[in-house]
């Protein structure tokens, strides 16, 4: 990246996404690495509870209603973007990447549900 571009990790407190990036805090939330800005902290949405609450829970909230109306099985069956979150059943893994990535037994969605 140039030098004075901005680099902010949402998924720092998970591992991260970008190989220069560690765990800041809201006191001392950036630090430079090659002239690049890099903001890392740690759940970002603690500075704001209800606001990013209220976000969240207007995002999940069809999912769970789907979920009550239709059963988990109907619901992952039924919509794609909620089937691709699932990452195990019943002891099987449905996430290719984490199998791959850790040398594990890969079963398809359509195959457990």
């Amino acid at each position: 990246m140039s030098p004075g571009s901005v680099i902010v990790d949402v998924a720092v407190d998970q591992g991260g996404c970008i190989e220069t990036t560690h765990p800041t805090s809201q006191d001392n939330p950036i630090y430079e690495v090659d002239g690049v800005i890099h903001y890392c902290v740690d759940n970002i949405p603690s500075a704001y509870p209800k606001t990013s609450t209220l976000a969240l829970t207007n995002v999940t909230l069809p999912y769970v209603l789907k979920i009550a109306d239709k059963g988990y099985k109907g619901a992952l069956r039924e919509d794609i973007s909620l089937a691709r979150g699932l990452n195990l059943i019943n002891g099987k893994l449905t996430c290719k990447k984490v199998a791959e990535a850790h040398n594990l037994s890969y079963s398809p969605i359509e195959e457990v549900l």
